[in-house]
């Protein structure tokens, strides 16, 4: 939560500093008029781009780039050093322990979280606790491990704290686990991590909380074992956090870890292999089969680095400024329906990732015609957690089914879904100024393009928008 201070007393933000250290932030896109014009990019829930200073340390370690910590050529000593020593930043970042954690490279936070599914020892008889906002990835993987049960939601889409008490009751002594968001993908709704963390204790379980929407945006303190407070698990992706270069961050408890067969058994996860017999390697080797990810690892390492200097706080606080500006414009456009908690007065206290509709546009339509007519990048659908989206939405269970047979069946025309804005910490409000223009047209009818709809996908296309897209990129 960021405190109100933001609405009366800002320290002056310097965003035309962070905008030059974010790669591509002055691409021009086509238009379906012909023109061209700087692309506004409101998808960062889904992934951000990069920074400057990531691309500039990895163009410096490319050249020492090698093999890691069984080569002894001088490349593969200082990739080995650099791994480590990313590692080590990286646990930083989040304040783990690295006596009592450990910090685990893989691909991103879905992968952690099977890792961390399979790798806890849950029994098919444990309970483990999701809410009903959580994305898929801190979901279905918890259904293979052990009894999953979900808790209930206010109807605003926010956690209903009276039912995770309730959750624990009802199922005391069998609740190895509460998975949790720190924060919504879908309304930007911040969960108290650490008051859910001292209940879990309490109630002798475990957290694990998904990070990979907070991380970018709010500072995380996973605190020391001692506090009541403290967060047993955390995940994070990279390419959230403006380091796209395939690594994501698993921390757990070393102890965890330095027990049981890994979930991907292969090269570098052992001390020493028999005919018979394997001895498997200390965490977090044990844990990262294969030839790591050197350059993700350094790539996070690097993020993490830029987004502390710049500073945590002042990214929320700019955030927030986004965030009310952008619910006051679209408060005011005729049509609008906006999701979750629509006050700007509280922008501080969520992120800025505001789901809405427009009144009688499908959101199929609305996301092709910001793209093709305004060069607006948004996220629509349901944002791989549907039954939080039909939750925001209010669909009744019979309609529900109905269109899940629809998809089963390959047509997806008439999913419901919501329109989604995400913002980074280089958006500015001239570019939320663009994107209510652009509504305030559409929800006028003024819709340049004519557009078809593929029945299979659900998207829209303009007939006659044939941008050569070759002669933008080719590999």
């Amino acid at each position: 939560m960021i405190s109100q201070k933001y609405a009366k007393n800002v320290r002056s933000f310097p965003i035309e500093d962070i905008r030059q250290r974010i790669v591509g932030v002055s691409v021009k896109v086509p238009l379906l008029d012909g023109t061209r014009r700087p692309y506004v990019n409101f998808d960062n829930a889904a992934t951000a781009p990069a920074l400057w200073d990531v691309m500039e340390t990895i163009d410096l370690f490319m050249p020492w780039y090698s093999s890691i910590h069984r080569g002894k050529g001088f490349k593969s000593e200082i990739s080995s050093q650099a791994y480590d020593r990313a590692r080590e930043i990286v646990g930083r970042f989040f304040g783990a322990d690295p006596a009592e954690q450990v910090v685990i490279f893989g691909k991103n936070s879905t992968e952690a979280i099977n890792k961390a599914a399979r790798r806890i020892g849950l029994t098919r008889d444990d309970v483990v606790l999701v809410s009903l906002m959580e994305h898929h990835s801190n979901d279905l993987p918890w259904r293979e491990q052990a009894q999953t049960v979900h808790i209930g939601l206010a109807a605003d889409g926010s956690l209903d704290m009276a039912d995770v008490a309730r959750k624990f009751a009802e199922h005391a002594g069998r609740v190895r686990l509460l998975a949790i968001s720190g924060a919504s993908n879908v309304t930007g709704f911040i969960n108290p991590i650490h008051e859910l963390a001292a209940l879990a204790h309490a109630n002798q379980a475990l957290i694990l909380v998904d990070a990979a929407q907070l991380a970018p945006h709010r500072a995380i303190d996973m605190r020391p074992a001692a506090d009541p407070g403290h967060l047993d698990f955390l995940v994070a992706s990279g390419h959230k956090m403006y380091a796209p270069f395939g690594a994501g961050v698993l921390i757990g408890p070393r102890a965890i870890f330095a027990h049981g067969a890994p979930d991907y058994a292969g090269g570098g996860t052992v001390e020493i292999v028999t005919e018979d017999d394997v001895y498997w390697a200390s965490p977090p080797d044990r844990d990262e089969a294969g030839s790591p990810n050197v350059i993700g690892a350094v790539a996070m390492a690097a993020a993490c680095k830029a987004l502390a200097e710049i500073g945590m706080e002042r990214l929320a606080e700019h955030e927030a400024r986004l965030t009310a500006h952008a619910l006051r414009e679209l408060g005011q456009i005729a049509g609008v329906e906006l999701y979750g908690d629509a006050d700007p007065a509280r922008a501080g206290e969520r992120l800025g990732v505001i789901p809405f509709n427009l009144r009688g546009v499908s959101h199929y339509l609305l996301a092709a015609i910001l793209g093709a007519e305004y060069g607006i990048g948004v996220r629509n659908g349901c944002f791989c957690a549907h039954p939080y989206v039909l939750h925001l939405l209010d669909i009744p269970d019979p309609v529900a089914w109905s269109w899940r047979k629809q998809v089963v069946a390959g047509f997806r025309a008439h999913l419901p879904g919501l329109v989604r804005l995400s913002f980074g910490c280089y958006n500015t409000e001239e570019e939320i100024d663009w994107l209510a223009a652009a509504l305030r047209k559409i929800a006028r009818g003024e819709i340049l393009g004519n557009y078809v709809q593929d029945p299979a996908s659900g998207a829209f296309h303009e007939t006659a928008f044939h941008p050569d897209w070759n002669g933008y990129f080719k590999i």
